[in-house]
Order: structure tokens, then sequence, then C-alpha cells
């Protein structure tokens, strides 16, 4: 009774959210996800996907800050053989895989300027080339963003181009914190011991564990309450 599929909780701002998400993902609008590491943006980003008409075809995740610059740059847009040393055939960018789904791109406020302009680009007519290509290629995704920063800020120190983050930003959802929505603590734990038991001996929290899960600050969020 407390499920909104994949998304568990009974609070007021969990609620909000997922009714946010609901209105927002028939629409394809760009929608960019504000909150706290851990909180659960690529979960809220599937789920606004499969309420979505591109439900059948790929929902695509990217972590902006996992690789540098080129990797990056190869991941979403591929490269032709030979654009450089290690590459010794042709590779599809996860724009091109994600073709008629979703593509999310988690901490993209870790984007770096020099590949801003090409996402930006792809944004504004859906045109990309591989890393060594001459030929523009099209794909037609619906974008996700996900981000911990603050990203007007992140533009007025000069680290983030505004036309892009104004190009991400028609939807803004945020996602509440653990500490906000504390109903749902009890919840998440409850799944989680359930789903880490074995099956003949599954865990029940004790009276005192659940006091000391509701009295705990989660900086990390639903993530810290996982690892616990």
């Amino acid at each position: 009774r407390y499920s909104f599929e994949n998304i568990l909780g009974e609070s007021l701002p969990i609620k909000d959210a997922t009714q946010l998400a609901q209105k927002v993902a028939p629409t394809d609008a760009t929608v960019l996800l504000l909150g706290e590491t851990g909180t659960g943006k690529e979960l809220l980003a599937e789920y606004i996907h499969k309420h979505s008409s591109r439900v059948d075809n790929p929902f695509v995740v990217i972590n902006c800050a996992s690789l540098p610059d080129q990797l990056i740059e190869s991941e979403l847009f591929g490269h032709e053989k030979g654009a450089f040393t290690d590459a010794k055939s042709t590779k599809q960018g996860l724009v091109e895989i994600a073709h008629g789904g979703t593509l999310f791109l988690d901490e993209i406020g870790e984007l770096s300027l020099t590949l801003q302009p090409k996402l930006l680009r792809f944004r504004e007519n859906g045109e990309y080339r591989r890393i060594g290509g001459i030929t523009n290629l099209t794909s037609n995704v619906s974008v996700i963003g996900a981000t911990n920063r603050n990203l007007l800020e992140e533009a007025d120190n000069k680290n983030f181009r505004k036309d892009l983050l104004f190009r991400l930003n028609v939807i803004t959802l945020t996602v509440p914190p653990l500490r906000d929505r504390r109903e749902d603590i009890i919840i998440l734990a409850t799944h989680f011991l359930e789903v880490k038991s074995p099956i003949r001996s599954p865990k029940k929290l004790s009276p005192q564990s659940e006091e000391l899960l509701q009295n705990y600050n989660f900086t990390g969020n639903i993530r810290e309450l996982d690892h616990i």
C-alpha cells in the first residue's frame, strides 16, 4: 500500500515528487532532478521513463562525474575507427543507443566546459558527431539531468553554461532528503531487510532499532540507510 511501483514511501514530500513526475512524464519535456547524493534521483528518472510514451525503448544512464572528458564524449557520442590510439572499431554512443528512449545524465553539474557546448548542440537539434567523424547524425531522446549542485550558482561562477542550463531546466523536480521524509525510514529499512535476508529467516527490526533509525540524521540519505 506504500508503493509507487519501485518508489517506496507514504510521506508528503515523496508523494508530491512522484505525482509531479507522473504529470511530467507524458509531456516529453526535459527534466532536471535536484537533490542530495543518495536520495534516489536515478530511481525517479526511471520512474518518469516508465510513465512516458518511451517506456518500450531504452533507458540509458551515464554518470558525468565518473569518467574523464574524452571518455565521456566517446561514451555519449561514440567514435569512428582510428579516431584515437585505442579506437580499433567504430563505437555507437549512448545518445545513439538511447534513440527513441530516455537518456539520464547523472551528476550533470560535473560536465566540463569543453563538453557542455556539444551537449547543448545535441539538445537544440538532436544532432551530434562521433569523435573522428565528419557526418552529422541525429537521435531522438528524452533527456533527464540530475545534480546535487546549485547550477544557477555554478552558471554565475562561469562553471556551467547558462544556455545549457536553460535547455535542461524546463521542468525542475526536487527529490527530498531522507530527513524530510522520516515517515518513510522504517518502510524503506523493512524493504531493504526483506531484500537482503534469506527467504527462510527474514530479519525484522526491533523497537530499539526503529527508534535509533528514526532519530538518525542520514547525511547519506537512502543509500546510507541501505548500507546500514
